[in-house]
C-alpha cells in the first residue's frame, strides 16, 4: 500500500502539477467521445460501413476497462508516478498508430493499445491530485479532477467535428501527441516526490488471462454479429461459448484466489451490488444513445461533423453547473432518491427525443441534450457515494476499480447492441414503408415533373424511404433507452437506506 509520507506541495509547483494531471484526466476522457462524430470520416476513408466504424469506440472502451481494476497493482509494483508516465508514453504511442492506421484491422488493434495504455491514467490522476495536495485542499483536487471528467465529453464532440471537417480524421488521435508530450515531461519533473512506496507482489495472471479471453470474446461476438447473421455463423456461436464459459470460470477463480486481478467478493456488500447494477444498465442506454445520435445527424439529416458535436455537447452544459450543488446535496438528501430522480430525468430526455423526425430543427434536437446534462449530476455523483460508501475502508481501491470496469463494459457493450437493434429495425421499418408506400408510379412521374430523370426520381424515393425508415428505428432506439432508464431508477431502491448520509453512505 502507498503510505502516506508523500510531502504536499505547494505555490506554483502545486498548480503546475496540478494542471499536468487534470489534463492528462482531461485527455483520456476526452478520447472517449472525440472519435463519435468522426465514426462517418473515418467509415468513408477506410471503406467500412458506420456500424463497423463503431468498432472503434467500442475498442477502446473495452481495453480501457480491462486495464482499470488492475491500476492499484500496477501503483503498488512500479510506483504510481511512474505508472503514470510509462501509461501515458504508451497512450502517446498508439494515438500516432491510430492515426497512421490504413485498414480498420490496424485501427482497431492500435486503439486497444490506446485503451490498456489510458485505462489507468484517469485512477492514477486521482490518486497522485490526492498525494500532491494538502489534505485541507482535497474537496478541492477532486473538485478539479471531477470538472475535467465533466467537461471532457462536452469538448469531444465539438474538438472531434472541427478537425474531422477541417483537417482530417487522424488528427483527431494526432492532437494527443503534443499533450502528452508535456505531461511526461512535466510528470517526471514536478511528480517524482509523489511517487509511492513499492512492493513485489505478484499479479493473478490466470484471472487477468480469463478476464481478457472473455470479455474480448464478447465483444467481438457482438461486434460482428449483424454481418455474420448471429448464431446461423459458427464464428459466432464459437465467441459465445469461448465468453460464456470464460466468465463462469473467470467468476469462480476471482472468488478463490488470494490476490484477485478483480475483487468480485466485493458484491457481497448489497449497497454497492445494487448501485453497480444500476449503473450498468442506466449507462449502456445512455452512452450507447451517445454514439448514435452524432451518426444519424451526420448520414441522415446532413449536419456535418462539426454541427452534429453542437448538438450532442449540450449535453454537458448544465452538467457543470449542477454537479457541485448535487454534491452539496448528496450529504442532506437521501442518495437513492437523487440517484433514482437522476435517472428517471435520463429517462424523460430519451423520451423526448422519440419524437424527433427528419424535419426537426436545431434546437428541437439540442433541447433534450441541454436538459439531459441537468439529471447527469443526480445519477452520477451519489451513485457513486452510497456504491464507495457501503464497503470497508480497505477495499475501497477495488471498489472503484470494479465498478469503473463495469461501467465501461456497459458502455462497449450497450453500444453494440444498440447499433446492431439500430440497423436490424431500419431494415424493417424500411420493409414496412416500401409496403405501404402509396402510387410510387404516381410519385416518380411527379418528380419527372419537376425535372427529374427516371434515376433521379427513383433515387429521391429511395433515399426519402432510407431516411424515414433510420429515423423510425432511431427513435425506437430512444424508447427502448427510456424503458431501461426506468428499470434502473426502480433498481437503486433495493439497496440499503445509508445510516448517515450527511458523513457519506454507511458501511
Amino acid at each position: 500500500m502507498a503510505s502516506d509520507s508523500a510531502v504536499p506541495m505547494s505555490g506554483p509547483r502545486l498548480l503546475f502539477a496540478g494542471m499536468i494531471l487534470a489534463v492528462s484526466n482531461f485527455m483520456v476522457v476526452l478520447d472517449t467521445t472525440i472519435a463519435n462524430v468522426s465514426v462517418p470520416h473515418i467509415a468513408g476513408s477506410l471503406g467500412i460501413s458506420s456500424s463497423q466504424g463503431t468498432w472503434v469506440i467500442t475498442s477502446y472502451a473495452v481495453a480501457e476497462a480491462i486495464t482499470v481494476p488492475l491500476t492499484g497493482w500496477l501503483a503498488q509494483r512500479f510506483g504510481a508516478v511512474r505508472s503514470f508516465v510509462m501509461a501515458m508514453i504508451g497512450f502517446a504511442a498508439f494515438s500516432m498508430l491510430c492515426g497512421l492506421a490504413e485498414s480498420l484491422g490496424m485501427l482497431v488493434a492500435f486503439r486497444v493499445g490506446q485503451g490498456l495504455c489510458g485505462g489507468p491514467l484517469m485512477p492514477l490522476s486521482q490518486t497522485l491530485l490526492l498525494r500532491i495536495f494538502p489534505r485541507e485542499k482535497h474537496a478541492a483536487a477532486m473538485g478539479l479532477w471531477a470538472m475535467t471528467t465533466v467537461v471532457a465529453p462536452i469538448a469531444g464532440p465539438i474538438l472531434g467535428g472541427v478537425i474531422s471537417d477541417n483537417w482530417s480524421w487522424p488528427w483527431v488521435f494526432f492532437i494527443n501527441l503534443p499533450i502528452a508530450a508535456v505531461c511526461v515531461v512535466a510528470g517526471i519533473g514536478l511528480l517524482r516526490p509523489a511517487e509511492t512506496p513499492t512492493e513485489n507482489r505478484g499479479i493473478d495472471k490466470v484471472g487477468l488471462a480469463l478476464l481478457v479471453v472473455s470479455v474480448g470474446a464478447l465483444q467481438i461476438m457482438l461486434d460482428i454479429g449483424r454481418e455474420h447473421d448471429w448464431f446461423a455463423s459458427t464464428e459466432v456461436v464459437a465467441l459465445a461459448i469461448v465468453a460464456a464459459i470464460g466468465f463462469a470460470v473467470f467468476i469462480a477463480w476471482e472468488l478463490t484466489e488470494e490476490n484477485p486481478a478483480v475483487d468480485l467478493r466485493i458484491m457481497r456488500h448489497r449497497g454497492f451490488a445494487v448501485a453497480v447494477t444500476a449503473l450498468s444498465f442506466a449507462f449502456g442506454a445512455f452512452f450507447a444513445t451517445v454514439v448514435i445520435i452524432p451518426q444519424w445527424l451526420q448520414g441522415y439529416l446532413g449536419y456535418t461533423a462539426t454541427d452534429a458535436g453542437h448538438v450532442t455537447a449540450f449535453t454537458g452544459v448544465l452538467a457543470v453547473l449542477m454537479s457541485p450543488i448535487v454534491a452539496q446535496l448528496t450529504t442532506r438528501v437521501d442518495p437513492r432518491a437523487l440517484i433514482c430522480f437522476g435517472i428517471l430525468w435520463l429517462g424523460a430526455t430519451s423520451l423526448l427525443r422519440a419524437f424527433w423526425n427528419t424535419g426537426a430543427d436545431f434546437w428541437t434536437l439540442a433541447l433534450p441534450q441541454l436538459m439531459q446534462g441537468f439529471g447527469m449530476p443526480f445519477f452520477f455523483v451519489p451513485l457513486t457515494t452510497l456504491a464507495l460508501g457501503a464497503v470497508l475502508p480497505q477495499e475501497m481501491a477495488s471498489a472503484a476499480g470494479l465498478m469503473n470496469f463495469l461501467r465501461t463494459m456497459a458502455g462497449a457493450v450497450g453500444t453494440s447492441i444498440a447499433t446492431t437493434a439500430w440497423d436490424d429495425q431500419a431494415r424493417v421499418a424500411r420493409s414496412d414503408l416500401v409496403g405501404v408506400l402509396n402510387q410510387p408510379d404516381q410519385a416518380i412521374q411527379t418528380l419527372q415533373g419537376a425535372g427529374f430523370t427516371l434515376e433521379q426520381a427513383r433515387g429521391q424515393i429511395e433515399r426519402l424511404v432510407q431516411q424515414e425508415s433510420v429515423t423510425l428505428s432511431t427513435t425506437d432506439i430512444f424508447l427502448s433507452a427510456a424503458l431501461l432508464f426506468a428499470f434502473s431508477a426502480m433498481v437503486i431502491w433495493l439497496a440499503p437506506r445509508p445510516r448517515r448520509v450527511e458523513a457519506g453512505p454507511a458501511h
